[in-house]
């Protein structure tokens, strides 16, 4: 996969690969040597949630793959350059990866137009090229300061040049008829499904329309398109959003009429739907160190025991949402040595909960003191899928024609063991792994490397973006605004307030 700008991916594989290494260097850390990289180190890349990497490594030049011994920590200390511009800062303990290496995290609640400085230390020394000077301006995530240039942003994020699953989703669209789909979508889909969101983005304002009783999630794309043209100018761009489960549009390439590019969070392998990222881990990123417990940063630093130290057993938590799951219960209780599965909420099958019995809810940092996690669908694709695999347990996933847009960028028995449909092979690949520690702990480490690559929020944006912009190159017409619609307001409150560099001035201000 080639990439822009691609000095902090190249970084972050480089330090991470040494992780895998058995050795453990004897003598202590050097906050000399040790190493600090990510977009959280860049001014110009502004997030919900800014994050760093720190990799402990030797004074002979050796990269822990363990917590460092002892009981010095990391810090880090981040506050504005001039005195004169006081902005909270909202900065928890570095997270412990578990690996020699630790995650940092920050929220801005105000922008900084001098800059930030900071300083990462271990004990009292400073960390690599500590202080870290970011010239300013910075924004904090609502300040309404889009980047002009779109090129030279995706630049600054480091973005792949190509996503496999997005050049995939469009080539059964060549072109798109807007005008066809004003005809076809909200009688074909609204009224069956009634989850439909009719978007237009125009000169940077988010317009839309809802089709259907059942779009309330539409908050959460909301929110997303909002931070995004808060960050970037948006292409011009008319387009309808699925937010229901499931994929919408079966019809292929050579049917009469062929497939209408329908956008969703969830795809499959007999539907034409363009895949965005889901709504979970949309609300996960937008909502780190605010709303949420889980999300794709604190899961990192809570993977449980050394894997070693793990239960020699397989989990599985979740709703009766599929008959598989209730099978795995039935495994469960007539092989406790190898399975722990139970339904911790009934509401498709309410007939099988005397039979299967109810277990209560798990905390799902909990999960990680197993060294495998199950993952079966649910109504489509268990959007838990991404959070087990920032673990470091050994995923066995069940084959599914569900995917979601980070799929493609896995391969069974690299980052997963599979498991047929019906789980009937799923007993033998727990024994597998029992009988092959050191694979199953070889597969689960390249699938936690590939998640972290994969699923940092950064890239997030970037895929949101590219999907709006190989939808827009090939709209056959002009997006309108439509009878219906109404805009979806920038925030207004006084977090949003921000001086922003870039905004051209009204005619009037002139």
């Amino acid at each position: 996969m080639g990439a822009r700008g691609s000095p902090l991916l190249v970084v972050l594989l480089g330090a991470a690969w040494p992780l895998l290494r058995a050795t453990e260097p004897a003598d202590p850390v050097s906050a000399e040597r040790s190493l600090a990289w990510g977009p959280g180190l860049d001014a110009g890349l502004t997030l919900p949630v800014r994050y760093f990497y720190i990799q402990a490594v030797s004074a002979a030049g050796h990269n822990f793959s363990r917590s460092p011994p002892g009981r010095t920590q990391f810090k880090v200390v981040i506050k504005g350059l001039s005195p004169n511009e006081v902005t909270r800062i909202y900065t928890p303990l570095p997270l412990d990866r578990n690996d020699g290496t630790f995650l940092m995290r920050y929220r801005m609640y105000g922008s900084v137009m001098k800059g930030l400085k900071i300083e990462i230390l271990y004990g009292d020394q400073h960390v690599a090229q500590s202080p870290y000077i970011l010239k300013g301006p910075v924004y904090h995530e609502y300040c309404d300061c889009p980047e002009e240039d779109p090129e030279g942003w995706q630049n600054i994020m480091s973005c792949p040049s190509q996503e496999p699953q997005i050049t995939k989703d469009f080539i059964s669209f060549p072109t798109i008829d807007l005008q066809r789909m004003l005809k076809e979508i909200p009688a074909k889909f609204s009224q069956t499904r009634g989850a439909i969101v009719h978007y237009t983005i125009l000169d940077n304002h988010i317009y839309r329309r809802s089709l259907g009783k059942y779009t309330d999630f539409k908050m959460f794309s909301d929110e997303m398109f909002l931070s995004l043209a808060r960050k970037v100018r948006l292409p011009d761009v008319e387009f309808y959003l699925n937010v229901g489960d499931w994929p919408v549009e079966y019809r292929k390439a050579n049917d009469t009429p062929g497939p209408i590019p329908v956008i969703s969070w969830c795809g499959s392998v007999d539907s034409r739907d363009i895949v965005l990222p889901t709504y979970d881990v949309t609300h996960s990123t937008l909502e780190t160190l605010r709303g949420v417990t889980n999300d794709l940063l604190s899961i990192q630093g809570n993977t449980g025991p050394f894997w070693e130290n793990k239960t020699e057993r397989a989990l599985f938590r979740g709703r009766d949402s599929r008959e598989e799951r209730l099978h795995l219960v039935k495994l469960s209780k007539e092989n406790p040595e190898l399975l722990d599965a139970g339904i911790t909420g009934y509401f498709f099958f309410r007939e099988k909960e005397n039979d299967l019995g109810k277990v209560q809810l798990m905390g799902f940092f909990d999960f990680f003191k197993y060294k495998y996690q199950v993952n079966v669908d649910g109504t489509v694709a268990a959007y838990r899928f991404p959070y087990l695999l920032l673990g470091d347990s050994l995923i066995l996933k069940q084959d599914s024609q569900y995917y979601e847009h980070f799929y493609s960028g896995l391969k069974p028995w690299k980052h997963y063991v599979p498991v047929k449909r019906n789980l009937e092979d799923l007993l033998e690949k727990i024994k597998w792994a029992k009988e092959n520690d050191e694979e199953a702990r070889k597969i689960a480490k390249e699938g936690q490397l590939m998640a972290r690559e994969l699923l940092q929020p950064h890239r997030f944006y970037c895929y949101y973006y590219k999907v709006l912009q190989e939808y827009a190159k090939r709209q056959a017409s002009k997006p309108e605004i439509r009878d219906g619609m109404e805009l979806v307001p920038q925030p207004d409150d006084r977090d949003s307030v921000c001086s922003c560099h870039r905004k051209k001035p009204l005619r009037e201000d002139l």
